[in-house]
């Protein structure tokens, strides 16, 4: 009896012993090393992961070329069924990471690892040094299946889980909803593409969003036409690239600096030069398919031609700070003679459904096809927004909400700039394949009676006047108008703007030349690849404005935001004709520009202190007549204005532009008054810029 049980004892620990290899832990299994000792088995795992890797791992050539010496670290797992998969690659080049990708999806599938009798999946890293180097290695196990539980393995993973998502950067921007930056130079590289006759394109509602533009012009192929052939990273993110750019499944962001270094010299200035310098950031990205954010934050301190100076200081704010610089915002004195303006601008945007974009930010916005807008311009200082953008069949529908501030001393409540609102509409028809017709209708209101922002301006559809006169027509200042396009062909497109401030029909049959009749009118061509030349764009475009219009006898209620108009750069009481030319090849630019131009300004000497219509921050009640009103009323000035300039894209990713222009203007008051006085001038000017929104120095 005590044999037996000395011999059952023996096949028991025998038992225990033949089956240790299906209760203990065993690494993936490749076929040589099956035969491997217990002990030896994970070492033979190690040998010929590395000798995989070694062996079929090529080196790309602008990591030789740059003579890089560092290391590839890979996070990699075999799955319960011996398949092997990269979790993350840590490495300074994506072709590093992109090699790594494909020599383990041609490693063979073995036998998975085990864990208490079952196959397991076992997740390793692995450092690979470059230059290769033929020796052992061995991979670090990140499984410690007998220790903590699936959910302290998935938190302790969670982290490089992320880092795995993390792809090559295909720049999903040009597939987005986030807006093209509105500069008339590079929106003039897709202008015809976007008019071509037969297109169902909306091109007055503007910035455009990029997924809008991409059914017409194919930014990632014009991109790979301008792409230089870099092998170092400084080179590709000098030429190529953003300066960090992430994308991964869910979202992606580009971080870009902004720079605009300028120099130059204005011949008809005491001072010796004139300069710009401005450094910023912009950041960029998105979550998921239909939400984007854009931000951008300037810092700038400048000096300007003489002219602009005098236009800066002639738009001063109640307050210490002598300027503000047109089109960006209030200027503090830098050293004596010299402007420090910060800027930012931001926004979101958002598409809850494939035909409507929701924005909110802060920046500006502009409706037209032409170079000028009467309707809604971005000559203003950025301000606070919010619109909401509707496509379907030909029609698109733009509602936009504006946070807007009067800057005047007589406006300033307990030193506090006074706040104003705006709302507009603009429908834009395709009525046929080569006419487009747009309606606009705009109102302004402040927080008079303790208004604030009236409720009933949130309407998208409603008719704005119906409203001024249900609030009280001393309540707000309606503006309504019309706009025309017609493409008489794929290279010529002609457009329009009529806006109406007020009208009088019995004046006008009565031949009176009203004051009541406040309009002005846009009449444009385009012609696209002028002459047989491609990507030669010219334009003709003539602006005539009535005196008082956009003005209001509650100054208040003008059409202006920070001493500036929101629509034509010169205000009202003047006509305009401007020729612009603009040609690009590869990475090359030139642009041409001329404008000639009548403009009515205000005496305001002491013995004649009417207003002739031209300053929208003047109360029309303050005019010398009632009836003969014509353009050109008042001070009759003469404006000449010419502007070439040349450049080359440095950087189509941010872009980053080198650029040399010279600025001739002649500007001819019938009589010299304070405000206004002769003067001619010739600006040079040399620049690096990131070219992201218009300066308009043509006033």
């Amino acid at each position: 009896m005590k044999r037996l049980v000395v011999l059952l004892l023996l096949l028991v620990q025998y038992n225990l012993f033949s089956q240790d290899d299906l209760f203990n832990e065993r690494p993936p299994m490749f076929p040589d090393c099956e035969n491997a000792s217990i002990e030896s088995q994970q070492k033979c795992f190690n040998e010929n992961v590395f000798q995989l890797l070694f062996n079929k791992f090529k080196v790309p050539q602008n990591v030789l070329d740059d003579n890089y010496k560092g290391e590839v670290v890979i996070l990699f797992e075999v799955d319960t069924t011996g398949q092997f998969k990269i979790i993350y690659v840590d490495a300074m080049y994506n072709e590093l990471k992109d090699e790594a990708e494909r020599v383990f999806s041609e490693f063979p599938k073995i036998k998975p690892g085990i864990y208490n009798g079952n196959p397991t999946f076992k997740q390793y890293s692995i450092t690979l040094k470059i230059p290769l180097e033929d020796k052992v290695v061995e991979t670090q196990d990140l499984r410690q299946e007998n220790e903590i539980s699936k959910i302290e393995r998935q938190a302790k993973l969670e982290y490089d889980e992320v880092n795995a998502s993390i792809k090559s950067f295909s720049n999903k921007s040009y597939s987005s909803q986030l807006n093209i930056p509105f500069t008339h130079t590079d929106y003039s590289r897709f202008d015809r593409s976007m008019n071509l006759v037969g297109t169902n394109s909306h091109t007055a509602s503007k910035p455009f969003v990029y997924n809008d533009v991409s059914k017409y012009y194919d930014f990632k192929a014009e991109t790979e036409a301008l792409k230089k052939e870099t092998s170092s990273w400084v080179g590709r993110k000098l030429w190529n690239e953003h300066l960090v750019q992430v994308e991964a499944n869910d979202f992606w962001f580009t971080v870009d600096p902004i720079l605009d270094l300028e120099g130059g010299k204005d011949t008809n200035a005491d001072f010796s030069t004139t300069y710009n310098n401005t450094r910023g950031l912009l950041v960029q990205g998105g979550l998921g398919k239909h939400f984007n954010f854009y931000t951008t934050v300037y810092e700038s301190q400048g000096r300007f031609a003489q002219y602009v100076n005098d236009y800066a200081e002639s738009l001063k704010a109640f307050g210490p700070d002598p300027a503000i610089v047109p089109g960006r915002g209030i200027g503090k004195r830098f050293r004596t003679d010299s402007y420090d303006y910060p800027v930012a601008e931001a926004y979101l945007s958002y598409a809850p459904a494939k035909f409507i974009n929701i924005q909110f930010g802060h920046g500006k916005n502009f409706i037209g096809d032409g170079y000028r807008s009467l309707f809604l311009s971005d000559v203003a200082s950025p301000h606070p927004f919010l619109k909401l953008n509707t496509s379907f069949w030909k029609i698109k529908y733009t509602n936009t909400w504006m946070w807007l501030k009067d800057v005047r001393p007589d406006a300033t409540v307990d030193k506090a700039f006074l706040t104003k609102y705006m709302a507009s509409h603009y429908l834009s028809w395709n009525v046929s394949k080569r006419l487009n017709i747009g309606l606009f209708e705009s109102v302004l209101w402040t927080n008079s009676n303790n208004r604030g922002f009236d409720v009933n301006y949130l309407n998208p559809v409603i008719f704005y006047r119906a409203i001024e006169f249900e609030t009280g027509q001393g309540a707000g200042n309606a503006l309504l108008g019309a706009s025309a396009k017609y493409k008489w062909n794929d290279n010529v497109n002609l457009y329009s703007q009529f806006i109406l401030d007020e009208f009088s029909l019995t004046d006008v049959t009565a031949g009176q030349k009203s004051w009541k009749n406040k309009f002005g009118y846009q009449l444009g061509v385009k012609y696209f690849n002028a002459f047989k030349v491609n990507n030669l764009m010219l334009q003709f475009e003539y602006n005539r404005v009535r005196p008082y219009t956009y003005s209001h006898n509650t100054i208040v209620l003008n059409y202006g935001h920070n001493n500036q108009s929101m629509a034509h750069l010169w205000g009202a009481n003047f006509s305009e004709a401007i020729l612009i030319g603009r040609y690009h090849y590869k990475r090359w630019f030139g642009n041409a520009k001329l404008v000639l131009g009548v403009r009515g300004l205000d005496y305001n000497d002491g013995t004649d202190n009417f207003s002739y219509g031209g300053d929208i921050y003047r109360d029309y009640n303050d005019r010398p007549f009632d009836t003969g009103i014509t353009v050109g009323q008042g001070n009759k000035t003469d404006t000449f204005y010419a502007n070439l300039q040349a450049g080359y894209l440095i950087n189509p990713a941010s872009n980053l532009k080198i650029f040399t222009d010279i600025t001739f203007r002649n500007f001819n008051p019938e009589l010299e008054t304070a405000s206004a006085f002769k003067s001619n001038t010739v600006w040079f000017n040399i620049g690096l810029r990131t070219d992201l929104f218009n300066w308009y120095f043509d006033f």
